[in-house]
């Protein structure tokens, strides 16, 4: 357990260990604003040996940045309130927290303000909300640069982008919904500016020591075989102009962290990542799971297939430097002292599947 249990720098952000909590969306703040429960929720975690908690994702101020009720803000004086006792939790705690800045773009259902997207199609191509102008965009990128300056007044201890799983900056980044004929569309380059322009202007709006994440992924809400990216040259240029733009680390979410990412090479998203622009990276995907859960394409977890029955992998993967830090999701929700047991090797570095357990999301 050495390599999960060494520190790790990120511009002036330094970790305890390599373990990261995952961002898990809740739903459990009430018009926007996480309460003490949401404080209480975070602090247990960093209390027990998490290194970096990424928050639940959080709506930037945007009127059509919500899909889902009872999500936290990240505008406002009581929403920001809020995000300041959570801080100040995790801090006495001895952690390290980040939040995420999201925008649903064309997930969001509901029709007043409409969805807001690069070409105004849904995940699955069917029109969904309208066409983004450049208006809409120059807002959009002020909206997350304006974020991340309350971030850091709070107190965080750096920002998280939320590029990933068909949301708004993901949207730009898929050529399946990313439609555009004008400067934002076309070649992987082109996709990748929107993107690049908010990564741009949060660099630019706070301390140049204060990290910034950005989550990516190739699968989509309910499209588990999408790909932004079919070769590793496509995702280069993909990345690139996030790299230049000043992302410090790069969060891959996989669904399964031991899948190969492209033929010929046993590198996954995150090595792939790593390797392609020197940058940080995080991995994610079923850790510390030891059963699969779900059927269909939504089956997640350790399969029978697969032969792994713990995290043994993983640490060859960290040992080896595929990639920096290792995000854990659902096993912290069951188990929120899942990381100091497993740094001090007092547990099976599995956690059963409880559905009834993880409903409770304490």
């Amino acid at each position: 357990m050495a390599s999960l249990g060494e520190p790790f720098v990120v511009g002036d952000l330094t970790v305890a260990n390599r373990i990261v909590m995952a961002p898990m969306t809740r739903m459990l703040s009430p018009c926007g604003v996480p309460g003490q429960d949401v404080a209480e929720y975070y602090a247990r975690r960093a209390a027990n040996q998490v290194g970096l908690i990424i928050t639940e994702g959080t709506y930037v101020d945007r009127a059509a940045a919500g899909a889902y009720e009872n999500v936290p803000h990240f505008y406002g004086e009581r929403a920001l309130d809020g995000w300041a006792h959570v801080v100040r939790k995790v801090h006495r705690a001895g952690g390290r927290i980040v939040p995420q800045l999201w925008h649903t773009g064309v997930v969001r259902a509901a029709t007043e303000p409409p969805a807001e997207g690069p070409s105004g199609l849904g995940l699955d191509g069917a029109p969904a909300g309208r066409t983004m102008t450049q208006q809409d965009i120059d807002d959009t990128v002020a909206a997350f640069a304006q974020a991340a300056v309350a971030a850091e007044r709070l107190g965080f201890d750096g920002v998280e982008l939320h590029g990933a799983h068909g949301y708004l900056i993901d949207d730009f980044l898929w050529s399946d919904t990313n439609r555009r004929t004008d400067r934002y569309g076309g070649d992987p380059a082109s996709r990748a500016r929107f993107a690049a322009e908010i990564v741009q202007a949060v660099r630019a709006a706070v301390g140049p020591g204060f990290p910034v994440f950005f989550r990516l992924s190739q699968w989509k809400v309910n499209r588990y075989d999408a790909r932004i990216a079919e070769n590793p040259d496509e995702l280069a240029q993909l990345l690139a102009p996030l790299t230049d733009a000043g992302v410090d680390a790069f969060h891959a979410s996989t669904r399964r962290y031991w899948q190969p990412e492209f033929d010929g090479s046993g590198l996954n998203l995150a090595g792939w990542v790593r390797k392609l622009t020197g940058r940080a990276t995080i991995t994610v995907g079923s850790v510390g799971l030891d059963r699969q859960y779900g059927e269909g394409e939504f089956a997640q977890g350790y399969t029978r297939q697969a032969g792994l029955t713990g995290i043994e992998e993983l640490l060859a993967r960290l040992e080896r430097d595929e990639f920096d830090l290792v995000a854990v999701g659902r096993t912290l929700l069951a188990n929120p002292d899942w990381a100091a047991k497993a740094l001090r090797g007092e547990l099976s570095l599995t956690v059963p599947y409880d559905p009834a357990v993880l409903r409770t999301l304490v």
